[in-house]
């Protein structure tokens, strides 16, 4: 057996793919439309469905970069607040740890 067809009978997991990799799948599939206009997780969540694969290992919390995004710019324009207002350095400093804590969790979730 050649090295390029013992390659394709393993199959990559989903969760392992890239967005690429997965929009490519999805297209192969033929079943999902707007496959370019999805993320990684739509593309996940769209392709399992088609397979008819149930999601068993879902977090109990579901992090959405996008949200955690947000609220880390608007932690931001506090701190900015708070220092157009004169308030003390420690409220800034806090207000400061908090949006970079947001942003490690965007790091984490992505």
């Amino acid at each position: 057996m050649a090295k390029k067809e013992r390659k394709e009978k393993k199959e990559k997991p989903l969760e392992k793919m890239t967005a690429t990799e997965l929009r490519k799948y999805a297209m192969d599939l033929g079943e999902i439309s707007g496959v370019h206009g999805m993320n990684k997780e739509e593309l996940i969540a769209a392709v399992k469905e088609v397979k008819g694969i149930k999601d068993e290992s879902k977090k109990a919390k579901s992090v959405n970069v996008r949200e955690l995004k947000e609220k880390a710019g608007a932690m931001r324009a506090k701190k900015m607040e708070a220092i157009a207002a004169g308030e003390p350095t420690a409220k800034i400093d806090i207000l400061r740890r908090r949006a970079n804590r947001l942003k490690k969790r965007t790091r984490k979730a992505a």
